[in-house]
């Protein structure tokens, strides 16, 4: 239970039994995450390397008789109710607004009945940790550990990598997010002390471990609102389709980027416009830093790995143009201090966090001058995270 600090259980379990007079029967947490490398590769078919991180979505439930799904939300200090027979979106103009979180279990029962499973009903009480908006895949989150505790209430299982792939459905489906398969797929089957490897197009995956003693993983938060980024990232989208049908006439058999060898690539990129040449070069450079990375790691290289982060965030700052001032201040910031292998911005862009791999002897330095330095370039407060890889979700009662 090392993701979940006892005075948390405690609270949630203190205010389980407040709220239904019972001690709780069920325990369930499922982390959020990192992606150490490997950006907007997902949706081109290709490679992420995420790391679970310490910092979760806890669920102190039971099991009902009947067929009700009663939720309280210990942040929120907000009650939602629905029942298994007629699940329900929360959407605006229901005077619900409140219990829009609840979308997330709601969309969970849904897609595990959808796939024929038998649930019952159960009462919960809901904390998480994981700052929300930061792109650190609080939804994932509460949707696997919504998930999870479902099943367990049920006493049914569900294969791993299908609880990941109902959950991307539920969010997709249901919600109407249009996620790829990283989040839930990580929240599921991250292990402690290791990333882990994704093939997005196969669902192959591998964990590779990261160094247990002499290195943490920093996450720091611009703590700016990330206003663009779903309209950006529906236009990065369309412009990878564009090199894409370039690409086609030249290389007729790719049905990707991710299928493009960066020799291939060099002999062709002049016949393709600028922007969708950039977005490309991103991509298929991308591709391979992940690959890279995955072998640095496995020979224990753990500067080189750093390499390919820094070379990872310019990517994304020059060629997919998704960074900002805010993430370019903490990103340099890191980067001028000593101990730090390597730093880049994580997540969809315009805002939200970077990560960086920094030698424990560095870490005080780190907290203390990233923050001033970021202060004094943006005027903004940064957030400082401080994590280990992390497990996966599981069952704790």
């Amino acid at each position: 239970m090392q993701q979940a600090s006892a005075n948390r259980v405690e609270r949630l379990v203190q205010q389980f039994e407040e709220l239904y007079g019972a001690a709780p029967e069920l325990l369930v947490r499922a982390p959020g995450r990192v992606n150490l490398i490997g950006e907007h590769t997902d949706y081109n078919d290709g490679y992420v390397f995420p790391a679970a991180i310490e910092r979760d979505i806890l669920i102190a439930a039971s099991a009902r008789r009947d067929r009700q799904v009663r939720l309280f939300s210990l942040d929120m200090g907000v009650s939602s109710t629905f029942t298994l027979d007629a699940i329900e979106k929360v959407s605006e103009g229901k005077g619900l607004e409140g219990e829009r979180w609840s979308n997330y279990p709601r969309a969970m029962a849904w897609a595990l009945q959808n796939r024929g499973l038998s649930l019952r009903g159960v009462q919960a009480v809901l904390q998480g940790n994981i700052p929300p908006g930061a792109g650190l895949s609080s939804s994932a989150a509460l949707l696997v550990a919504s998930g999870l505790l479902l099943l367990s209430a049920a006493h049914q299982t569900l294969d791993p990598v299908e609880l990941a792939l109902t959950a991307q459905q539920a969010e997709r489906e249901f919600v109407g997010v249009n996620v790829g398969i990283m989040d839930q797929f990580i929240s599921v089957l991250g292990q402690k002390d290791h990333a882990l490897f994704i093939d997005t197009r196969t669902l192959h995956y591998e964990p590779v471990p990261l160094p247990t003693s002499g290195v943490v993983i920093v996450i720091a938060n611009t703590n700016k609102p990330r206003g663009l980024v779903d309209s950006a990232y529906n236009q990065r989208r369309a412009e990878c389709e564009e090199a894409l049908a370039y690409l086609k006439r030249f290389l007729p058999s790719i049905r990707a980027l991710r299928d493009v060898t960066p020799e291939a690539f060099a002999q062709w990129e002049a016949s393709l416009p600028e922007v969708p040449r950039k977005r490309a070069r991103h991509v298929i450079t991308e591709n391979e830093r992940v690959l890279q990375s995955v072998e640095a790691l496995k020979k224990g290289d753990i500067a080189r790995f750093g390499h390919l982060m820094n070379a990872s965030h310019n990517s994304l700052r020059d060629d997919y143009e998704v960074s900002c001032t805010e993430l370019d201040a903490l990103v340099e910031a890191a980067w001028a201090l000593p101990g730090v292998y390597g730093s880049r911005m994580t997540g969809a862009g315009f805002g939200g966090c970077t990560v960086s791999l920094v030698a424990e002897e560095a870490l005080e330095r780190f907290c203390q001058e990233v923050p001033k330095r970021y202060r004094e370039a943006t005027g903004r407060e940064a957030t400082i995270l401080i994590t280990r890889a992390a497990q996966g979700a599981e069952r704790l009662l």
